[in-house]
Formats: structure tokens, sequence, C-alpha cells
């Protein structure tokens, strides 16, 4: 089994470029990206993404089924860079409403076992959501509590996990 790394903190923390940093010392990288392009902010954020990391990963975009991705990167592969946990989070309850909670739940467990048994190691970044206010709308505090559950899971199988605060990671284990 790989090592795995739990990377998380608020928005423009910087979670992704401390993820980068520890990725830069395997030679084999790939880049899991989570995030779709809905609208014309979102390409633009996947288009920084892209540049900041360069072409020293290969990238395999994948929104909802990262089971099946993990499955089938490269054999050489000597790290992947999962960025991020928050976004797939999201992409798994706006398909729920028709694929049904039970398959998002589904894919949940099937990631986390994948995990178990990926031959090489993992950066997983996700933010953390659950330190402002509660919010106003049942949907907003289902994503902050599903979002909140999957990075405990996440941290509590990491090797290392990292918070990241005004671009300064403090290790939490």
């Amino acid at each position: 089994m790989g090592k795995v790394f739990y990377v998380t903190g608020g928005a423009r923390s910087g979670k992704s470029a401390f993820a980068l940093r520890l990725a830069a010392s395997y030679a084999q990288r790939v880049f899991l990206a989570t995030a779709e392009p809905f609208d014309e902010e979102m390409l633009f954020r996947i288009s920084r993404h892209r540049e900041e990391r360069g072409s020293q990963f290969t990238t395999v975009e994948e929104p909802l089924y990262l089971a099946r991705a993990l499955s089938q990167i490269p054999l050489d592969t000597g790290v992947v860079l999962l960025d991020c946990l928050t976004v797939w989070t999201g992409n798994l309850m706006h398909y729920a409403v028709s694929r049904g909670e039970e398959q998002m739940a589904q894919q949940i467990e099937l990631f986390f076992e994948a995990l178990r048994h990926l031959p090489c190691d993992i950066i997983l970044v996700s933010n953390e959501v659950g330190m402002g206010i509660v919010p106003e709308n049942a949907m907003a505090r289902t994503f902050r509590d599903r979002a909140g559950l999957i990075n405990q899971q996440a941290a509590l199988i990491a090797a290392e996990a990292y918070l990241l605060c005004s671009g300064l990671p403090l290790r939490l284990k």
C-alpha cells in the first residue's frame, strides 16, 4: 500500500501549491482532477491550475468515479495528487439528484477502499469547510457535513496530514 498524505485548509490557503511541492520529489506523477468546467470562471481556474503544475504530471480528469480512475493509473506511477475531495463531494451531491443517495455512498466507500490498495503514494487535497458559521440552508449544511466526514476519513488513514493557513503548513500528524 502506498502512503497517504492529506492536505487541508481554507480557500486560497495554499493547499494546492503545498501539495505540488510534496509531489515534486517523485519521478512519475499523476494529477487526478475532480473539477468540471461548468462555467467560465471554473474554466479559468482549471486553466490556471494546469499552468501551475506544467507538464510534469499526467493529468486524469474524473469528477465522480475516483476508485475507477485510481485503478487505471499507469503502473510506474510514483504519486497521485488528487485535487480535490471537496469538489468531488459537490459533484457527488450534484449527480445524486439523478443517480440516488446510494450511488453516492457507494462511490465514497469504493474510493476509500481503493486507497487501501493503491500501489503508489497519494496526496489528497481538500477544503476545510467546517470552521465557519452554520450555513443557512439544508443543502449547504448537508454539503458541509458530508465534506467534513470525508475529510475525517481521509485524515484518519493518512500517514501525514497538514493544515494550511495563509500559505503556512501546520503538520497535524
